[in-house]
């Protein structure tokens, strides 16, 4: 079985080929669609994503401070899908649970983010797959 596994540059290009759509009010397909949403939530970002060239070339380190705005963008599309699907099991709850204490569907999408990043790199650091267990209790502490 293939998973889905797109380079840098293609994810790059997603990005920004999908905001060059949205500013042009071309259509677009679902997950562009979704992409284009959570885009407008990060006008922090527009200059970059109008700037395809420019967003291939640059690097984000954790040395320099900086959000990688791509992983950003790209983990709030995988929060959005987890909560469709309800996978795992209970986090759709637990977002709409988070995003009503918040006040923000958006803010609970960041702690939700900050979870997720937390045991992407413990199963990279161990060469384990991701432990959805972990993932869920962290998931519950953020209510």
């Amino acid at each position: 079985m293939a998973i889905f596994n797109p380079t840098r540059e293609e994810v790059r290009r997603f990005f920004c080929d999908t905001w060059k759509k949205k500013t042009e009010n071309q259509i677009l397909d679902p997950m562009e669609t979704l992409a284009s949403d959570w885009m407008m939530e990060h006008p922090e970002y527009h200059a970059l994503l109008a700037d395809p060239e420019g967003a291939l070339a640059q690097d984000y380190t954790p040395e320099r401070g900086e959000t990688n705005p791509f992983l950003h963008l790209s983990m709030h599309l995988s929060i959005s899908e987890q909560i469709s699907i309800n996978q795992p099991p209970g986090i759709k709850e637990i977002a709409e649970k988070l995003g009503k204490k918040l006040g923000s569907t958006h803010e609970a999408q960041h702690l939700m983010m900050e979870c997720l990043g937390q045991v992407m790199w413990e199963a990279q650091r161990e060469g384990q797959a991701l432990n959805l267990e972990n993932y869920l209790e962290a998931l519950k502490k953020l209510l």
